[in-house]
C-alpha cells in the first residue's frame, strides 16, 4: 500500500515521452488511415477505437510495453482497419462485421420482438423519444437501433410527410 504515492523522476520522465511518443504516432496512423479512424459508424470501428485506446495507455504506463512496442501495435491495428474498410465493399463481409440497423418504431407501432432483440425497454425507447423532443407518438415516423447502438428517431409535426424509403435501406424490420 505504501507505493501507491511512490514514483520516481526516471519513472515520470519515461511517462512523458512513451505519451509523446505514442501520441505521434497516433496521429501518423490516424493522417494515413484517414477521418474514419474514430468513427463509430459500425460495431467494428467502435471495436478498434477501444483496442487503440487500451495500447496507448499500455505504453504510456505499462513498464513491459516498449515505446516500439505500442507503435508496431498501433500500427498493425490501423492496418486491419484499413484492410477491413475496403473488403467492407463486398456485401458479405460488410455483414459479418457490421450489425444491421433494427426498426423498433414503425409509424407509432412499437416492434416488441425488435425491441427484445435490440435489448433495448421501453423505458429506454420513451428516453430517446423525449430526447428528440418527440411530444406525441403520431409525430413518430421511425425509430431505428443503428449498428453503432445509437438510436434514431425520425419525426415530424407534419402528418403528410412519410419517410422517404431509401432512409430505410438496409434497415432490419
Amino acid at each position: 500500500m505504501e507505493k501507491w504515492l511512490q514514483t520516481s523522476p526516471q519513472s515520470l520522465i519515461n511517462i512523458v515521452l512513451c505519451a509523446i511518443g505514442i501520441y505521434i504516432a497516433v496521429i501518423i496512423c490516424t493522417r494515413i488511415a484517414g477521418k474514419r479512424s474514430f468513427s463509430k459508424m459500425s460495431s467494428f470501428d467502435f471495436a478498434i477505437t477501444v483496442a487503440i485506446g487500451s495500447m496507448v495507455a499500455s505504453t504510456i504506463l505499462s513498464s513491459s510495453v516498449s515505446l516500439i512496442d505500442g507503435a508496431v501495435g498501433l500500427l498493425a491495428v490501423y492496418l486491419l482497419k484499413m484492410i477491413a474498410a475496403v473488403l467492407r465493399r463486398f456485401s458479405f463481409f460488410e455483414k459479418v462485421i457490421d450489425n444491421s440497423p433494427l426498426l423498433l418504431m414503425d409509424g407509432q407501432h412499437i416492434l416488441e420482438e425488435n425491441l427484445k432483440k435490440a435489448q433495448v425497454t421501453k423505458s429506454d425507447l420513451y428516453s430517446k423519444l423525449r430526447e428528440a423532443n418527440v411530444l406525441q407518438l403520431s409525430q413518430v415516423r421511425a425509430v431505428i437501433f443503428e449498428a453503432t447502438g445509437d438510436i434514431s428517431v425520425l419525426h415530424t409535426q407534419d402528418k403528410d410527410i412519410q419517410i422517404e424509403q431509401q432512409l430505410l435501406k438496409g434497415v432490419e424490420k
